[in-house]
């Protein structure tokens, strides 16, 4: 009988401190941080996927063009070198809270937008290409894939303000420190202008 007393008392004992640390767990923000990390990573998902949406488009971009546009081959190669440079780059849950990476990975989407740009661009000497279902269908896609696009890296941008106002919040900052949470990258202002008007795909309207 005293063992067993023994056991519940170290049970209850177990039990009570289980439930201080729980509480000072959530009063210090760690579920906050948890809910707010979880939510830039779903967000940060749907960027990528709009991304890769768009460089899936691409190849059949480019091929509808160049059978219309054959002298322009600088401009389609341009497109293609871009495309292979945003899709070979490395999308990590690091990237996340390594600003460098994610500069790097703004760059490269940023030089595709303006490849496509000039792409876009070059069809309006061509009257043909401009009529070709297959090239006003991939224009359509593609119109439709940088709204969806802009919509992604918003709702990101919004996802990593309210983690990174926990970050730097007392006495949540301290939570941060003790548990690694560090404050995340996001696009710039700068970046946010370029997006908003490359590249232009409603030609012929």
């Amino acid at each position: 009988m005293p063992n067993m007393t023994s056991r519940l008392t170290r049970w209850l004992r177990l039990s009570l401190l289980l439930g201080v640390v729980a509480g000072v767990l959530s009063g210090c923000g760690y579920n906050q941080f948890q809910n707010k990390d979880e939510a830039t990573k779903a967000a940060w998902g749907e960027v990528v996927n709009q991304y890769q949406r768009r460089a899936d488009l691409i190849p059949n971009l480019v091929n509808t063009v160049k059978g219309y546009a054959t002298h322009e081959r600088e401009t389609l190669e341009a497109v293609t070198r871009a495309r292979a440079a945003a899709t070979s780059f490395q999308i990590t849950p690091e990237v996340l809270n390594d600003p460098a990476a994610f500069q790097k990975f703004q760059a490269v989407q940023g030089q595709l937008s303006s490849a496509l740009s000039r792409l876009m661009a070059v069809s309006e000497k061509y009257p043909d290409l401009k009529a070709d279902t297959s090239f006003r269908d991939l224009q359509s896609q593609l119109e439709g894939t940088e709204n969806r696009i802009t919509v992604a890296r918003q709702r990101y941008i919004v996802a990593v303000q309210e983690y990174n106002v926990l970050t730097r919040s007392f006495p949540n900052n301290l939570t941060a420190m003790m548990f690694g949470y560090k404050v995340k990258p996001s696009f710039t202002v700068e970046n946010e202008k370029a997006i908003s008007t490359a590249p232009t795909v409603n030609f012929g309207k």
